[in-house]
């Protein structure tokens, strides 16, 4: 059985590649770079030397992964911003503008095609970077939602006329949509970056699971119906998935 994995980060360009190293009972050292990041596998037996020769091989393996593959590349690269910086979002350009306070957290607003950002002094630049991604993607989740709303109530009465509670905009990276039981629609916020087919391809594959809760044949079929070429949509967020962020 591996041992739980020592995590760390490694800075290769503008890249900060979350690496997993387990040290397992093996015989030789394997290493595969996924969604999540890089995980290395090493023999528990080598010595001190022996590891960071393994290492220093597989950083430099990762660096030529990283540099043959964009689109990799880019699931770890993050966005940042300044004062004055545009940030487009489907049809929509937003300015955002960056205020420092000495309030006790981080605050948003906005005033018609502007962002105001109004961030605290008191935390970390890693947390403020992270705050300003949250902080993006919840108050233009706000400006999204009436459409947003619309669009699914229309496809539900055109293609599958399910009771619909709630419809809700959202940050996150686990998936690009849900349906709960409930009949509540879950959207990522990152779908925004996508094209107008794509997004409108995950509202229905949420909307099929009013039909179907699983992801059956029949299932697929609900799918199909709706968007026949569902499958292109697919792929595009396999291929392109990764620049849709903040």
């Amino acid at each position: 059985m591996a041992d739980k994995p020592f995590k760390t980060t490694w800075k290769i360009g503008e890249v900060e590649l979350p690496v997993k190293i387990y040290q397992e009972w093996r015989r030789s050292a394997r290493a595969s770079l996924r969604q999540g990041g890089l995980i290395i596998r090493i023999p528990s037996f080598l010595t001190g030397a022996q590891k960071e020769a393994q290492m220093m091989n597989f950083r430099n393996w990762a660096q030529q992964q990283l540099h043959k593959n964009q689109h990799i590349a880019g699931q770890f690269q993050k966005r940042t911003y300044k004062d004055g910086d545009q940030l487009k979002v489907g049809s929509r350009t937003y300015t955002i503008r960056i205020e420092e306070t000495n309030l006790a957290s981080h605050h948003a607003a906005q005033e018609g095609d502007t962002i105001l950002l109004r961030l605290t002094t008191k935390d970390s630049p890693d947390h403020a970077e992270k705050a300003i991604r949250h902080l993006l993607s919840r108050t233009i989740a706000n400006d999204f939602l009436p459409a947003i709303t619309e669009q699914v109530m229309e496809l539900n009465r055109k293609h599958v006329q399910k009771p619909i509670k709630k419809v809700s905009l959202k940050y996150n990276h686990s998936n690009w949509g849900s349906c709960s039981t409930k009949g509540n629609i879950n959207l990522s916020t990152r779908l925004l970056f996508a094209p107008d087919d794509v997004i409108e391809y995950v509202i229905k594959h949420e909307l099929a699971h009013l039909i179907e809760a699983n992801h059956s044949d029949r299932f697929w079929k609900v799918v199909e119906d709706m968007m026949p070429d569902y499958k292109e949509k697919e792929k595009w967020l396999k291929v392109n998935g990764w620049k849709c962020d903040f």
